[in-house]
């Protein structure tokens, strides 16, 4: 039919683009799955060093396949979901591998197993017909709960070394044998068999810094090369999952090792990391790359450490704006989730930013914290119009979602209406002197709904795709399997912070979208 092979024609021009692309015969064959599509997953930087990792495996092969744009056309043409190295049926592989990145993207999961002609279901195919369906990526440091009645096998937390484990058993057992082995391994979780909730796997350093595998000029991130100069973080946000309590705080890869590791044609590095500043060596690294003719790019900026110097260097490197995450709209709150950034420090990078000659600020920030007040907002009203002085602002606001395995876990949802009545208070507020981003108040609810909840959400989320997915449908979904937040626990690392929120023992905290 022309319209199935416009669509693999597609596929092969965007191949066509790519540096970097793998391509081997073996046995044992992975798809590697990404539930949101190509121009996301290709930013990826778990997904393509895992891409690689399979690759180095003697006996097995991997091809990606992704979230098609339109998922209508393959339905109205019937085209199987197919990989993208040989354009082969997704069915006809021996595994599925999801990696999915955040709540939202489990409608992705679905549709793609949809489109490949799998039951969603796992208890649906429990009689060994079809590929072994896993799921990891960045969603288990947090929750994976929701996944579970999709997956015959989660991977959680860091899976570099677990996917040589998982590989080696899956191609020389069978089905039963295999699933009760892996539930014996930490790392593993096999849904109805065992294994460790919770667990997240941290790679050993051998395997870092994860990297970009193939390069493309289609992505978010247009032709860059992706590379890790550091994991994890040494901070202790208490609203943040990548924390120094998550897998021993941060491990940093010496900047020779990373430059040894750029490709010569890579003409745009980014560094990428939950906290990439905090390098002690950070500079030196900005300034060789730089130094090289390349473009350079960070992806975690944390004002009380840039420096003019740094700064400059960015913009050398092709930045135009400069972004930093201030994630608390006053200073009480910020001190209160332990975000270490005084408005000081935030006022000096936008004037290290006005020095190099950029053109934006942009600034991320959290409305809906516990305790928060209309004074907390009109606090960043003030400090807000006040950067905007220095450099044109633009404000990212995005309501606060409690995730588990944080200090705030357990935190309730704030509420659709008040989340949407800051976010007019602060518009209003500052009568076009920034440009205000929020993110929607309702799927930041769904979102919180699918971090706080077990395999009930997964089930509702099921429900509420098959009905359009709207927001209604969501509601209603969630409303008729019964999903209420877990009850409110922390994370114990050594800091009482009792004025988070109210906790009765033996009460939830609301679930209330209203």
């Amino acid at each position: 039919m022309e319209g199935r092979y416009s669509l693999i024609e597609r596929v092969r021009a965007l191949l066509a683009d790519e540096a970097g692309t793998l391509y081997k015969a073996a046995p044992y064959r992975v798809a590697l799955c990404y539930p949101s599509p190509y121009h996301v997953g290709m930013s990826s930087l778990g997904y393509q060093a895992i891409y690689r990792e399979v690759h180095e495996h003697a006996g097995a092969t991997a091809e990606r396949v992704f979230l098609p744009d339109d998922v209508e056309a393959f339905k109205r043409t019937r085209t199987p979901l197919f990989t993208w190295e040989s354009q082969s049926p997704v069915a006809n592989f021996d595994m599925l591998a999801f990696s999915v990145a955040y709540e939202l993207e489990l409608t992705g999961l679905f549709s793609m197993l949809e489109l490949t002609g799998v039951p969603l279901l796992a208890e649906e195919r429990r009689d060994g017909r079809y590929p072994l369906v896993v799921g990891g990526g960045p969603l288990t440091f947090s929750n994976p709960d929701p996944l579970e009645p999709f997956v015959d096998v989660l991977v959680q937390g860091e899976a570099e070394d677990l996917i040589h484990l998982l590989v080696d058993a899956a191609a020389t057992m069978e089905r039963d044998a295999l699933l009760a082995h892996l539930a014996r391994i930490p790392g593993f979780r096999v849904p109805g068999r065992g294994g460790a909730r919770y667990h997240v796997a941290k790679a050993t350093d051998a395997r870092l810094p994860a990297r970009s595998q193939i390069v493309t000029p289609h992505t978010e991130l247009r032709s860059m090369f992706l590379i890790e100069p550091e994991r994890g973080c040494s901070r202790g946000c208490h609203y943040c999952v990548m924390r120094r309590t998550t897998n021993g705080g941060m491990r940093t890869v010496p900047p020779e090792r990373v430059l040894s590791l750029i490709p010569e044609h890579a003409r745009r590095v980014g560094l990428v990391g939950a906290a990439v500043t905090d390098h002690p060596r950070i500079v030196e690294l900005l300034r060789t790359i730089v130094e090289s003719g390349r473009e350079v790019g960070v992806s975690s900026l944390r004002a009380d450490r840039l420096t003019q110097e740094l700064v400059d260097q960015l913009r050398r490197g092709g930045a135009t704006n400069l972004t930093v995450a201030a994630d608390g709209p006053s200073q009480r709150l910020r001190d209160m989730v332990d975000r270490k950034h005084s408005e000081e420090q935030i006022v000096r990078a936008a004037t290290f930013a006005r020095t190099a000659g950029m053109k934006q600020l942009k600034v991320y920030n959290v409305v809906g914290l516990p305790t928060e007040e209309d004074a907390d907002i009109d606090e960043l009203i003030r400090f807000t119009a006040e950067l905007s002085r220095i450099l044109p602002v633009a404000l990212g606001v995005a309501p606060f979602v409690a995730k588990r395995n944080t200090p705030l876990d357990g935190a309730p949802f704030t509420g659709i209406r008040e989340v949407e009545g800051r976010l007019e208070r602060l518009r209003k507020g500052l009568r076009g002197r920034a440009e205000v981003r929020p993110t929607s108040a309702r799927w930041a609810w769904v979102e919180y709904m699918l971090a706080q909840c077990g395999p009930e959400a997964g089930l509702a989320a099921m429900d509420a795709w098959k009905a359009g997915g709207n927001f209604s449908a969501w509601k209603k979904a969630f409303e008729a399997r019964g999903c209420e937040p877990y009850l409110a626990r922390r994370v114990e690392d050594g800091r009482r912070n009792p004025v988070l929120w109210p906790t009765v023992p033996g009460t939830a905290p609301p679930a209330s979208a209203a």
